[in-house]
């Protein structure tokens, strides 16, 4: 027979499981996400263990303690991420009659300072862009995955899960499933289109070497690119076009939408090709481009 500490022990897991299973199937997010909150209550768990705290008799003041013991010094970006998890989890167990109040209900919740996204100047972008050795497939593949990342501010995750199925050459348009296995079409442009057509005319049977994959970015395994390798990438094409910025897939993302502001595109059809699902998300990029305006105008005018 269990012993009655292993059996809540092994009661409470499952309450995390059934809280994540609650996630996945009413807001239907990413596996990425899913793991995050995951992590957060495991960890959050064991700590409760530790100091001899139940997961269902939690107070206000404990959990404080526990935001005390994570963050020593005051993050409030991270405070503020973790506290949302924590929230919600115990309003799901306050709808399910798990525990008769919500611990998180009277926490304040820290005041995030709003930071602009890291971009790039059009002329970074060309040189990223530009970096792949192109007489070789794989610089081919890279060279199209940039073109596409740049043109269609995909995800990195949706970039590298893009299938061949997906890519409509005729129409200019890929078919992009991103959070929540919500779908958009995106308009490629004529650069990224010519570049796609001559890797998968070209460069991917010669990767692919007699094997098949319904991948359309594939390693040289036949297999689908992880995020990491084109992270990795990324970060080696930034080096070798000399740009001296922190570089990662998603400020190419953050590049394609600062560029359209810029240049007049009106924020909802902006919101749009990145997916996101709230014009507040999309309109901290109406702040970069008045930011690079300020810029411009300090340089430029005799009086600025």
């Amino acid at each position: 027979m269990m012993p009655e500490d292993n059996k809540k022990e092994l009661d409470h897991v499952l309450i995390i499981d059934e809280f994540i299973d609650h996630l996945w199937l009413e807001d239907g997010l990413s596996q990425n996400t899913l793991n995050s909150y995951r992590f957060d209550l495991k960890i959050f768990y064991s700590w409760l263990l530790k100091n001899k705290m139940d997961l269902l008799n939690v107070s206000q003041a404990d959990i404080e303690q526990y935001l005390a013991y994570k963050f020593p010094s005051s993050k409030s970006r991270s405070i503020s991420r973790l506290l949302a998890t924590l929230r919600r989890f115990y309003r799901f167990l306050l709808r399910d009659n798990k525990v008769k109040t919500d611990p998180t209900l009277n926490i304040q919740t820290p005041k995030v300072p709003k930071s602009l996204p890291k971009s790039l100047s059009e002329e970074e972008v060309e040189a990223l862009i530009a970096a792949p050795d192109i007489d070789h497939p794989v610089g081919v593949r890279d060279r199209a995955m940039l073109e596409i990342l740049y043109a269609c501010g995909l995800r990195v995750t949706e970039l590298v899960g893009l299938l061949v199925t997906e890519i409509i050459l005729q129409d200019g348009v890929i078919r992009v499933t991103g959070k929540g296995q919500k779908t958009r079409l995106v308009p490629m442009g004529e650069e990224s289109v010519d570049w796609v057509k001559k890797y998968l005319h070209e460069s991917r049977p010669k990767i692919l070497a007699d094997r098949t994959s319904k991948f359309l970015f594939v390693s040289n395994r036949s297999e689908c690119m992880t995020r990491q390798t084109f992270w990795h990438l990324i970060k080696r094409y930034s080096i070798q076009a000399g740009i001296n910025k922190t570089i990662s897939p998603h400020v190419l993302r953050h590049a394609f939408a600062t560029h359209l502001i810029n240049h007049g595109a009106d924020l909802r059809v902006v919101q749009m090709l990145l997916g996101h699902s709230d014009i507040s998300t999309t309109q901290i990029y109406t702040h970069v481009a008045r930011e690079r305006l300020k810029k411009l105008h300090q340089e430029h005018h005799p009086r600025g």
